[in-house]
């Protein structure tokens, strides 16, 4: 026999990369993304070009609305020669230790007590109007209490900014778990699966897609929480600076400030979506579009 061949004598068909429909769908594809590029970048240069304007043109006191240029410069300043109050990466790293701090300790704890509480409906009752009570608490009232007990440490940051990750993640795993197909959990009962199997190979991967997506936002949540902290009492961190600023009169600053915020909560956007991507392959995710 000389190598490998078709019995029927006749040479494999050749498998087409993409039909005229997929390569249509995918020029559509590629066609609205860059539409969609288009009109965020419109969006920008309207809202950051209108704000120079008025700023230029005296429609909009720079002393008290600050101006693009005035930002930019500030944030430059504060990358090269360091802010007063110590070096710009001195209070970026204070900040995401604290806000990374808050969101894992707040996931843990909202997933399982989520988890625990969509299981068990004794458990839900007993604790379900203490958590709607605790959601309502202002978290400023909250963060006042907390430096009071823990003072102007990074404990007290912390603790505020668990406060606003744990509901958010909380919410979404008790609903992803009383969400969980009953047939589902049936057919697993007959297959002789217990209670231990139920909840971990078959409950926990169902909801895993409402826990996932909470984490687009609760880590945005411990940001604030983080930054909300720095502002009632610290001595460094991005909420510092804001209040520093602020006392200062400086809306450059306060701008500059969130603007360097706004960078971080978008990085950790996309390794959170990177995340739910490894972690649920399964998911066909739907576009999501970032405001």
């Amino acid at each position: 026999m000389s190598g490998l061949s078709n019995k029927s004598g006749l040479s494999p068909r050749p498998v087409e990369a993409l039909t005229a429909e997929e390569q249509a769908a995918e020029v559509a594809d590629r066609r609205r993304a860059r539409l969609e590029r288009f009109w965020q970048g419109a969006i920008f240069v309207f809202i950051v070009g209108g704000w120079e304007i008025s700023a230029r043109t005296g429609v909009a006191d720079p002393f008290f609305f600050g101006q693009p240029s005035g930002v930019i410069a500030t944030i430059w300043r504060w990358s090269t020669r360091g802010t007063p109050q110590g070096p710009l990466w001195q209070h970026v790293v204070v900040t995401l230790e604290e806000a990374v701090l808050a969101f894992c300790i707040g996931v843990v704890i909202g997933v399982v007590a989520g988890f625990a509480l969509g299981r068990n409906r004794m458990l839900a009752a007993a604790f379900g109007p203490y958590i709607r009570m605790g959601n309502a608490i202002p978290r400023v009232i909250l963060g006042s209490i907390f430096v009071i007990w823990l003072g102007l440490d990074m404990a007290s940051k912390v603790a505020l900014g668990v406060t606003l990750v744990f509901f958010i993640v909380f919410f979404n795993a008790f609903q992803g778990v009383r969400e969980v197909d009953p047939n589902l959990v049936n057919n697993a009962r007959l297959l002789g699966a217990g209670p231990r199997q139920l909840s971990f190979d078959v409950m926990l991967p169902a909801a895993l897609g409402w826990i996932i997506s909470s984490l687009h936002t609760s880590f945005g949540f411990a940001l604030v929480g983080a930054v909300v902290g720095e502002f009632l009492g610290a001595t460094h961190g991005l909420g510092y600076l804001v209040a520093s600023a602020q006392g200062a009169f400086n809306a450059n600053g306060v701008f500059a400030a969130m603007a360097i915020l706004s960078v971080v909560a978008l990085i950790a956007d996309f390794l959170v979506t990177r995340l739910e991507r490894r972690l649920t392959p399964w998911r066909q995710t739907a576009t999501r579009s970032s405001l």
